[in-house]
């Protein structure tokens, strides 16, 4: 008598990641806490393509005729805007959750490709503000750090209302990671787990928080441009509450954005995607006519040369990265250099029970490759040097995508591109866009007929 076969239909709302977690909570009573970015699959600039010339349009000659790149921020009050070469900037990744290794190297790559470096939580590390030549200074509602003076120093302020990956929420640093150094920059216990509050105490709305853009003002004699950088939910409102507010630069960041720790419930499940972030924040500086006038910064998700296209051809005036950057760095490789050689890893991740490719174990402070983390051998893992090397490459790369497409398209500056430029693949990011679906002249939501 044959033996019945095995019936092994997976749930849908039960598959075995739900079930892992229904149990995970049963055991144990708590949340998920990890690092980097929502894993799930979420629409994004993939889902855009660009209209190349053709007959229609006159692409440029990429050997023989060139294509701006020049990028000015905090146009609108400050006396000294920031210029860069590119519009490629790298997003607010704390001392205390990079290691002071990783953030030298961040700053000496920025300055070899022209570009920016933010603070991130903390304060700012006089290797920092060393290695680069253009840093911007994040206030946030921690103040852990905070300094007048280094405040002075810096090139520009960013005021931090949320994260992407964590909107609503406050930063994280769990005790593994309190190093003596940097319980001592946030004036905090050693090894003790650090978690900040999730708004400012200085301000309940935007006219509080107006006061308060004033005062940094007068701080820094109004050379400073002022950032005001929102997690994306209600970006339209938000938006116009930040120029209401007295912003020079709006920073909006997607949910597909990293964090060093937070809740997993965060980064999965509050937030909207970049990519209709981005359509929001533009709609919101046109319909008050400060497009141009307040320039727009987009973070979450920015990976490649045709992602900071896409986002400038929405009307962003430049992208911010942080997750790629720690990719670059050597961020879930599976070895390291050190020593003049290569190592391998794998048995560290193991240690963490992940692998390669995998990692999102920020929050440890074990990290296989040395750079989340305050572990004074771990760290060694990567030198300011190879670090930069490597960073210093790939924002080189990706501004050379960035033009190859401008020209594609026949534009001799990259702030030329547009959302004409544009069409999506999927009736979703269409509607999310406000760009046609592919083949049509049709906008979900906006135009009627295919």
């Amino acid at each position: 008598m044959s033996e019945k076969p095995i019936q092994r239909e997976e749930s849908f709302g039960y598959d075995r990641k739900t079930i892992d977690y229904i149990r995970n909570a049963a055991a144990h009573g708590l949340y998920e806490i990890r690092g980097m970015g929502a894993k799930r699959q979420l629409p994004s600039f993939d889902d855009l393509v660009f209209l190349g010339a053709s007959l229609s349009r006159y692409a440029l000659e990429g050997y023989r005729e060139k294509c701006s790149t020049k990028t000015i921020l905090g146009t609108r009050f400050a006396k000294k805007p920031i210029e860069l070469d590119i519009p490629i900037t790298i997003a607010g990744m704390s001392f205390g959750s990079l290691s002071a290794n990783v953030k030298e190297a961040l700053g000496r790559a920025a300055t070899e490709v022209g570009t920016s470096t933010t603070t991130g939580d903390g304060g700012m590390t006089p290797e920092e503000r060393q290695s680069s030549k253009t840093l911007v200074y994040q206030c946030l509602p921690s103040r852990y750090g905070f300094n007048p003076d280094d405040v002075r120093r810096a090139d520009a302020i960013e005021v931090v209302i949320g994260q992407g990956a964590k909107p609503g929420g406050g930063g994280m640093l769990l005790g593994q990671k309190v190093s003596a150094r940097v319980a001592g920059m946030r004036t905090l216990p050693e090894g003790i787990d650090q978690r900040s509050a999730c708004r400012h105490p200085d301000w309940t709305g935007p006219d509080d928080l107006a006061i308060k853009i004033q005062e940094l003002r007068e701080m820094t004699d109004w050379e400073k441009p002022i950032y005001v950088k929102v997690g994306a939910t209600r970006v339209f409102n938000d938006v116009k509450l930040a120029v209401h507010s007295g912003a020079d630069v709006v920073v909006v960041d997607g949910m597909q954005g990293g964090t060093a720790a937070t809740q997993t419930c965060f980064i999965e499940h509050i937030g909207i995607p970049t990519l209709a972030a981005v359509r929001q924040a533009v709609h919101a500086l046109e319909d008050l006519d400060m497009k141009g006038k307040v320039q727009l910064i987009v973070s979450g998700g920015i990976r490649t040369g045709p992602d900071v296209a896409k986002a400038l051809a929405m009307g962003a005036d430049a992208v911010a990265i942080g997750q790629g950057v720690l990719i670059a760095l050597g961020c879930n490789h599976h070895s390291y250099f050190q020593d003049g050689e290569h190592r391998i890893a794998s048995a560290d991740y193991s240690a963490l029970g992940t692998a390669p490719g995998f990692c999102h174990h920020c929050h440890t402070g074990k990290c296989p490759v040395g750079i989340t983390t305050q572990d004074a051998m771990l760290e060694q893992r990567l030198t300011p040097e190879v670090g930069a090397r490597h960073l210093k490459n790939y924002l080189k790369t990706l501004n050379m995508e960035l033009t190859t497409i401008a020209r594609a398209c026949g534009k001799q500056n990259v702030h030329h591109l547009e959302r004409e430029d544009l069409v999506a693949l999927t009736i979703e990011a269409a509607a999310m866009a406000h760009v046609p679906l592919a083949g049509t002249s049709w906008i979900p939501g906006v135009t009627g007929g295919m």
